[in-house]
Order: structure tokens, then C-alpha cells, then sequence
């Protein structure tokens, strides 16, 4: 059962957004999908609420004592969107679980800076080199200088760039109706499914 782990220790970029659109597409393609929400601020949990029936099923994270994760039962994919701030023991937990950890980075020079910082931490914790671990472009506005200065920086990384979500107020309006790219007609978001095409193979890798 994979368990792909969506972290980045600064708050607001992006990871609910991602966790959310990468459990859309999971259940969209057939698979019993549990989205966990380790944020205190459980973002992704009230999403799910949001959800309207009758659209693909993604199961809420059950928590037990001490905060184990216990998948619902016939679950075969699970998602984890984790909070801010996250390092040493809180990190070393996630990490036992994940098969793939997937990290959201906005172009902003601190944004960066703290993430350059958290990928030497991920990497130094990859279990005996079996975690798949990659890193997403987000919020990217073309021809600005900030998408230039993240463009640079993620050609100096040691780990796959597998892709680069766009600024769109689309993901915004699906999130308010717990919705993904995969629950609306394809016409209406079709330069973001292009986007996701690339992710969407490494989740399938």
C-alpha cells in the first residue's frame, strides 16, 4: 500500500492544495484513497467534508493512540498532507510510513532558502534509499522573476523536479466545493491536467 507523503516545514505552500489534487486523482483512477491530515489546522480534512456524493470516495485518516495511522479497511493508497514546522522526532514519524514524499516549493527566496534546508533532512532520514523523493514547482507565474529564481534554484537540487503547478484560481474553486481536476469536465481545466501529466506518472511509478 503506498503512502506518499506530501511536507514542506514552511506553512502556505501549497501542501493541502497538493495533497488534495493527488487523492483526487488517486480515486479518480479507481484506488480506495485515504487522505490523512497530520496539520493541526486539518485543512484537508474539512475538504473532505466539502465533498459532495457521488464523486469518486477518499476516506478520512483514522487516528489512533499515539497517533498511528490506521487505514480504513480495503484502503490501497494513502496520502498524508503534514504540517508546518515539521522536523526531527514529528518527521522521523512520517517518514516510517512514506514510500514517496512529494514537496511543494512557491518561488519565494525563503520559501527556498527554509526547503533547501528541509530536503538535506529528508534525505539524510530515506530509508536505506526505498522513499521516493520529489519536488513540485508551485504557483508558478510565468515570466516573473521569482519563477526564474525558483526555475535556478531547482536545477541545483539533488532530487527530480517532477513538475510545475500554475497561479490559477481554479484550484481555489475547487477546494471550496471539495473538488479536484478530475471531479469537473476536463474542457474547463484542461492546461492543468497537462501539468499534472508528469506527476501523475510518478504517483503511478
Amino acid at each position: 500500500m503506498p503512502v506518499i507523503v506530501v511536507a514542506n516545514p514552511k506553512g502556505g505552500v501549497g501542501k493541502s492544495t497538493l495533497s488534495t489534487q493527488i487523492a483526487g486523482y488517486l480515486a479518480s483512477r479507481g484506488h480506495a484513497v485515504m487522505l490523512g491530515d497530520v496539520d493541526r489546522q486539518q485543512s484537508s480534512r474539512m475538504w473532505l467534508k466539502l465533498r459532495p456524493e457521488g464523486l469518486p470516495v477518499i476516506q478520512a485518516w483514522e487516528v489512533g493512540d499515539g497517533d498511528t495511522v490506521r487505514p480504513p479497511k480495503g484502503t490501497t493508497h494513502v496520502v498524508l498532507d503534514t504540517p508546518a514546522g515539521l522536523h526531527n522526532k514529528r518527521l522521523d514519524e512520517v517518514m516510517k510510513h512514506a514510500d514517496k514524499v512529494l514537496i511543494p516549493l512557491q518561488p519565494s527566496i525563503f520559501d527556498i532558502h527554509a526547503t533547501h534546508a528541509f530536503l538535506r533532512e529528508i534525505l539524510a532520514k530515506k530509508r536505506h534509499g526505498k522513499v521516493d523523493v520529489a519536488v513540485v514547482g508551485m504557483r508558478i507565474k510565468e515570466g516573473t522573476i521569482s519563477a526564474d529564481q525558483l526555475r535556478h534554484f531547482l536545477g541545483t537540487l539533488a532530487v527530480p523536479v517532477i513538475g510545475h503547478i500554475r497561479d490559477t484560481q481554479n484550484y481555489v474553486h475547487l477546494a471550496a466545493r471539495g473538488l479536484t481536476l478530475w471531479d469537473v469536465a476536463p474542457s474547463r481545466v484542461q492546461r492543468d491536467l497537462e501539468q499534472w501529466e508528469p506527476i501523475a506518472k510518478w504517483l503511478d511509478s
